[in-house]
């Protein structure tokens, strides 16, 4: 058995301890998730940075090479998606799984790296 206790000393924590305790409560879950790629035998955890959080946070933090999202449906839609993902339904939109992996993330990085140097070799 969990508990959480919050001593609050003015009306701005007191105002924030929901706020706090859904962030607990989404990492709490996010942690508990795992997930494969088609093909493969490894299963996966979201990456540290959990960028799913930025939902409820002011500025997002995401990953390197992960693409920076400020608008509030988007992250929304982000969360709802996983949590339909987990009941076996298809995402609506916005899920961004390709973002969430540090597999798919070291991935997607090589890919743009092997495009710049390419670019850069038709330049010259």
């Amino acid at each position: 058995k969990n508990t959480i206790v919050m001593h609050n000393t003015c009306e701005d924590s007191l105002l924030a301890t929901p706020l706090i305790y859904d962030l607990v409560i989404l990492g709490e879950l996010c942690e508990r998730i795992t997930m494969k790629k088609a093909g493969e035998d490894k299963w996966e955890a979201f990456h540290p940075v959990l960028s799913l959080l930025s939902y409820m946070l002011k500025a997002p933090l995401v990953p390197n090479g992960a693409p920076v999202v400020n608008a509030l449906f988007t992250q929304r839609c982000a969360i709802i998606n996983v949590f339909r993902a987990c009941l076996g339904l298809c995402p609506d939109n916005h899920m961004t799984l390709e973002h969430r992996l540090e597999s798919s993330l070291d991935e997607l990085q090589q890919a743009a790296t092997a495009g710049r140097k390419a670019k850069k070799a038709r330049t010259h």
